[in-house]
């Protein structure tokens, strides 16, 4: 029996993944723990042993985000938040390694504390890249030797020597992607593309708005993260569906409550069951976030992206290129834009058949299986004791 310690950050979507990974290494046998905020990790992985390593502050700096764009929004994801929630991790991060005693540290790619602690240890440890954006060389040249400049220094004042990159583990990066997705990019020799990893969230007591399932019916979400710029974008949503007079139905979550009374072809509610909904509608508008392109694309469904910030313009990017989406320029789209979009998604058939071969890949692609059988390969083949 061996042990692996999850570090992740104070964020749902970085936290999903790894508990159906975690529920099949325990399947095998093997001890899991966790590292990062408990009032984030428990709800989703019940009685497991969380260290709690992060305050909650960090929550709310992430859901309470300055409303900043661009080259401004990049600027407080690195310097803002990223950096500084590596730094206050980072001690308690080396506690929990103490006291659990991991043979191999399993690291949220944004949770840069776990790589860190996992170094200082000498410990093998394993990237989740929860996005696929770190993977493609997204960033101008400028740009990207900003962030090495930081993660260096990072590095130096936790006295690590070295030029590794903390994002990227030299032993395994596990990706929640296909090629069929993500495109014919270069990777490291250490990464390997393992498709969704879908976990089963409790979500009951949902019901099918309409008595019949007899017209298109989109599925409209932002993300509750983005809540605070989403009123404009949302009510030009609703007034496209609207202006379709009944030919077109439409799911909206409004966390927001941005939407007043809509027509009897829309209906909003605060927060909706995504894993079940998107079984059974045609089409998603959606703010192009990582995990909510690849659950989608899981049930074969075209997209509607309109991107926001962070990972999300290469997320989209991606769709696009692979002929499962269609992008709208957030900032600009209005209910014409909008509604020409869903027209065109719903109507072509090509959008649904790259939509659905893409889900064939991830369905072929091993998810949480895979993930566990590349993490038990990291296994030393002599336990060991941190001091």
């Amino acid at each position: 029996m061996s042990r692996f310690l999850f570090v992740v950050p104070p964020l749902v979507g970085h936290i999903n993944p790894l508990t159906g990974v975690a529920d099949r290494l325990r399947e095998r046998g093997h001890e899991i723990a966790w590292a990062g905020l408990a009032t984030k990790i428990k709800p989703l992985v019940g009685d497991a042993e969380i260290y709690d390593v992060v305050h909650a502050t960090f929550a709310e700096r992430a859901e309470e985000r300055p409303d900043v764009f661009g080259a401004e929004a990049l600027r407080f994801l690195w310097s803002d938040y990223l950096i500084p929630l590596a730094e206050a991790m980072v001690d308690k991060t080396a506690a929990a390694v103490r006291g659990f005693r991991p043979d191999v540290i399993v690291a949220d790619q944004q949770a840069f504390a776990g790589a860190l602690v996992a170094e200082q240890f000498g410990l093998p440890w394993a990237t989740s890249a929860s996005t696929s954006a770190e993977l493609t060389s997204p960033y101008p040249p400028k740009v990207e030797a900003w962030i090495a400049g930081l993660l260096a220094g990072l590095r130096t004042r936790f006295g690590l020597t070295g030029h590794g990159d903390l994002r990227l583990s030299p032993h395994l990066v596990l990706a929640y992607t296909t090629e069929a997705l993500l495109g014919p990019v270069p990777l490291p020799r250490q990464t390997h593309l393992v498709g969704p990893v879908l976990t089963g969230r409790p979500e009951t007591g949902w019901l099918w708005p309409w008595p019949y399932r007899d017209r298109p019916t989109v599925l409209i979400t932002m993300g509750t993260a983005n809540k605070d710029v989403t009123g404009t974008f949302l009510t030009a949503a609703a007034d496209a569906v609207a202006e379709r007079g009944g030919a077109l139905r439409a799911i909206i979550a409004d966390p927001g409550a941005y939407l007043g009374p809509q027509p009897p072809c829309t209906t909003v509610f605060p927060t909706v069951p995504q894993a079940t909904i998107l079984s059974a509608v045609d089409a998603v508008l959606c703010h192009a976030g990582h995990n909510t392109v690849c659950e989608s694309l899981w049930h074969g469904v075209p997209l509607v992206v309109a991107p926001i910030r962070d990972d999300q313009q290469i997320v989209a990017g991606q769709a696009v290129t692979a002929g499962a989406a269609e992008r709208l320029r957030f900032s600009r789209a209005n209910a014409g834009h909008i509604g020409s979009a869903f027209d065109t998604v719903l109507t072509d058939p090509a959008y649904r058949t790259k939509a659905r071969h893409i889900r064939d890949s991830f369905r072929g692609a091993g998810g949480a299986i895979a993930a566990a059988d590349l993490l038990c390969r990291l296994l030393p083949t002599t336990p060991h004791s941190p001091q």
